[in-house]
């Protein structure tokens, strides 16, 4: 058995790796570039990048320096073209249409655990590891994903649009570890990433913001228009709708006699539609394109419902539609819940579904 582990250059791919060698079973690393790495490794711009990957000459490296201290071969996944046109233009049509999107979850299905794995099943490796915090077992029949034990780490929302197929070759290395026994890991083998920060934000967001960089691309809505409460009355004017997602409080300077929330986008009128705390509640959620990990059941099915990374999951019924389609319905109301954003679904642990949040109920096809 052959054993890939994607390598970022990150601490927890790195300990993730250590751990596969631990296990006495041929590893390889794969190191996949998408064209918006830091131009200090010398492939941050793409017209310098296109030729500068794929040869033995890229040994100074940091991430084929980390992958020799480990001992392990590492082959480099040129992920450009489809990250650029699956990822990329997905985030930026995504806020064309008034959504907000999740361009990682897109990322695990389409990337990593799509070209990514592809291209390590061709060099001979039965699974990709990555350095999640979650568990996936693989005893049943289908696959079952689990949260990570270190739930302040847990990554399992955003692996959770992940195939059976995908699962049944993932391997998380971590998911049984805490983040801090993962840090002394590292000290005690001397395992230094390449950068001692952690990624916290959007991979191809650098030294901008979303707006920025929506904005430096040219091809979104830019017009200012107007800010429209829920009643229907006119009360600003907006600086494009980019700008905003539904929940937020920032950026809305319209005086009132309580802070003012966008509730909705409608990029169709160019309009944020606005009004105070208690009208960003809601005990539904519409879902589409759902990725159902259970069988799927034929009745109403209790879960616990995250509607964004942070958010403290929600006691709910999941009532499967036409399609794949689902409705949520909330035990209690929930607040700015965002289309384009997923909503996962836990039985326990582990997860049941994850779909697509939408405006309103999907009609059938």
């Amino acid at each position: 058995m052959t054993a890939a582990v994607a390598l970022s250059g990150g601490i927890d791919s790195l300990v993730a790796a250590w751990f596969l060698k631990k296990s006495d079973i041929p590893v390889i690393g794969i190191h996949f570039i998408t064209g918006y790495e830091s131009a200090k490794y010398g492939y941050g711009n793409k017209e310098q990048g296109r030729n500068a990957w794929g040869e033995e000459k890229d040994s100074d490296h940091p991430v084929r320096r980390l992958a020799d201290k480990l001992d392990i071969p590492l082959y480099i996944a040129d992920c450009r073209s489809v990250f650029e046109n699956r990822i990329v233009e997905y985030f930026v049509k995504t806020y064309c249409s008034g959504k907000t999107p999740n361009p990682c979850i897109l990322c695990n299905r389409i990337i990593k655990f799509g070209k990514a794995l592809e291209y390590a099943e061709k060099l001979g490796a039965e699974f990709l590891a990555t350095g999640h915090y979650a568990i996936v077992e693989n005893t049943g029949k289908v696959p079952l994903l689990r949260k990570g034990a270190d739930r302040k780490k847990d990554q399992s929302y955003f692996l959770a649009m992940l195939t059976p197929e995908q699962l049944s070759r993932a391997n998380f290395p971590l998911g049984h570890l805490s983040k801090d026994r993962v840090r002394r890991i590292a000290l005690e083998n001397g395992l230094k990433p390449v950068s001692g920060r952690e990624s916290q934000d959007i991979c191809f967001i650098h030294n901008e913001n979303y707006a920025g960089f929506l904005e430096n691309r040219g091809d979104i809505m830019l017009a200012p228009g107007p800010i429209v409460d829920v009643d229907g009355n006119t009360i600003g004017t907006h600086k494009g709708l980019h700008r905003y997602t539904v929940g937020q409080r920032r950026g809305i300077s319209c005086p009132a006699s309580e802070p003012y929330y966008v509730v909705r986008i409608k990029p169709e009128s160019n309009q944020l539609i606005v009004g105070f705390k208690n009208n960003l509640y809601k005990k539904n959620c519409y879902i589409s394109g759902v990725n159902w990990l259970i069988p799927k059941p034929d009745k109403p099915l209790r879960v616990k419902v995250k509607i964004r990374y942070r958010h403290r999951e929600a006691d709910a019924y999941i009532e499967p539609g036409p399609e794949n389609t689902a409705v949520i319905r909330f035990a209690e109301p929930q607040a700015a819940i965002t289309p384009g954003q997923a909503a996962v679904c836990y039985t326990d642990d582990a997860v049941a579904a994850g779909g697509w949040i939408e405006e309103e109920a999907m009609s059938a096809s």
